[in-house]
């Protein structure tokens, strides 16, 4: 029994609604609903007209007056097309008698949809639609059309304005809509089939489909410019994280060197003195066992921030003791650049030396590739607070190539800088040339701590 049920409910649904199981009806009932939503819901909502922007490469030059007054545009050529229209509409009447209150209500009846498409566009459409009708039955109109001259202008108007406020799809419902009217206007005045009415759809579907072009245009557009934004702050966040791991790369050698030297002189500490205290020695060995292990972490911290194809530095980080080397390289590949010092040069934290080294490196391979010809000058300013850089190029004498660097050294530069606490700014200077200034600041070393320090390293020379 049950199973006889099952069958029976089976056999009555398809039988019922296989009609609703067809791509034919789905694709019915979805044209219906995109109608509804387009044309029919709310289609007498009030939805005004904004004002044009002011800001463009013309209005912005206006001066204040003329420039609010500018922002009307739109609405101004709105009511330009009603009172075209509106003349076109006196010469016809309703009556085919001119003058007389059915001459005067002929061209109000369509300007009015015209002007009501500033804040009521689909409800315009309708209007329009009802006053193509209404002109069409018992206005005079020509042999070949039941389309009057005003009704023809008004429903241009109409169509030409809703579809530059509203989208595409909409567009193409008013065609069919406009269609459809011409072909009940014809039937009903015996001008069914008539070139005029026909003509009079063609050219209101080119006027549509040129619009709808330049709305798809606009989109995608947008479009293009929303994802290059997206794409354009993702390159710039990547970029950051390549530099932060580049200088997370050298810094390592920095670090690894400290925490070696840190393990060693644990180990030698206990040698150094005769007898030395178990406790002491117990101390030497875990400073010794810490410093191995740190080292033996921050490898493995390496490693995680290492690409693929990294290799290993086969020489120490760079300082600023090794500047005139890279000078020396400048000036091979035709940079004349100068160098001067100021201050009492002292030495700094490797870190400090090693980034300072690598800003000047590389403001001066910006100046090689974005100003060739051009000759270059580097300034550091040893000062009680930390250290100055200074690395500023004439204009370019010759037009530069196609640049073969990554194109983000100032982020590199900047990523360092703000690392060490310190401010750089980058600009160009009067003379057409360019100019980076960082400012790294350094704490004084303690005249105690210096003396200790100088007073160990002349031990271990000795040892």
């Amino acid at each position: 029994m049950n199973e006889t049920t099952r069958l029976r409910q089976g056999s009555g649904s398809t039988a019922g609604g296989g009609a609703e199981r067809t791509p034919e009806f789905r694709l019915a009932m979805d044209a219906y609903g995109g109608l509804r939503r387009d044309l029919f819901h709310d289609a007498f909502a009030y939805r005004p007209l904004p004002r044009m922007r002011t800001d463009g490469p013309i209005t912005r030059r206006l001066p204040g007056r003329i420039r609010e007054a500018a922002a009307w545009t739109p609405h101004a050529e709105v009511g330009f097309l009603a009172f075209l229209t509106m003349m076109f509409g006196y010469t016809r009447s309703l009556s085919g008698v001119g003058g007389g209150l059915a001459w005067l209500v002929s061209g109000l009846i369509v300007a009015v949809p015209v002007v009501m498409t500033l804040v009521r566009p689909i409800g315009a459409f309708w209007m329009s639609c009802a006053a193509t009708l209404l002109t069409g039955l018992v206005g005079e109109h020509g042999s070949m059309t039941p389309w009057t001259p005003g009704s023809v202008f008004m429903h241009l108007s109409v169509l030409t304005v809703v579809a530059l406020r509203t989208r595409p799809r909409v567009a193409a419902w008013m065609w069919a809509v406009t269609a459809a009217l011409s072909v009940v206007l014809g039937s009903a005045r015996g001008h069914s089939g008539s070139f005029g009415s026909l003509q009079m759809v063609f050219v209101y579907g080119i006027v549509l489909l040129l619009i709808s072009v330049v709305h798809i245009r606009k989109d995608a557009e947008r479009q293009v410019s929303a994802e290059k934004s997206v794409t354009a702050v993702e390159r710039d966040k990547r970029t950051v994280l390549e530099e932060r791991t580049n200088i997370a790369r050298e810094l390592h050698d920095v670090v690894a060197h400290h925490m070696s030297v840190v393990a060693i002189q644990a180990e030698a500490a206990p040698y150094r003195v005769e007898n030395p205290p178990p406790e002491l020695a117990q101390a030497f060995a875990t400073i010794r066992e810490n410093a191995v292990a740190a080292l033996t972490e921050l490898r493995r911290v390496l490693g995680v921030v290492r690409a693929e194809d990294y290799e290993a530095p086969d020489a120490p980080q760079p300082t600023l003791a090794d500047l005139e080397g890279l000078l020396a390289n400048v000036r091979e590949a035709g940079l004349p650049v100068e160098k001067v010092i100021t201050g009492a040069v002292r030495e700094l934290p490797q870190g400090v030396e090693l980034s300072a080294y690598r800003i000047i490196q590389e403001a001066l391979s910006n100046t090689l590739r974005h100003a060739p010809g051009a000759g270059a000058r580097v300034e550091i300013g040893y000062v009680l607070g930390g250290l100055g850089l200074r690395i500023v190029n004439g204009p370019a004498t010759s037009k530069a190539g196609p640049s073969q660097g990554s194109g983000h050294g100032l982020t590199g530069m900047a990523e360092r800088v703000a690392m060490l606490g310190g401010a750089m700014t980058a600009e160009r200077t009067g003379e057409g040339g360019y100019e980076v200034t960082v400012f790294i600041p350094v704490e004084p070393a303690e005249p105690a701590e210096a003396a200790g320090s100088a007073e160990a390293t002349e031990k271990e020379e000795h040892a």
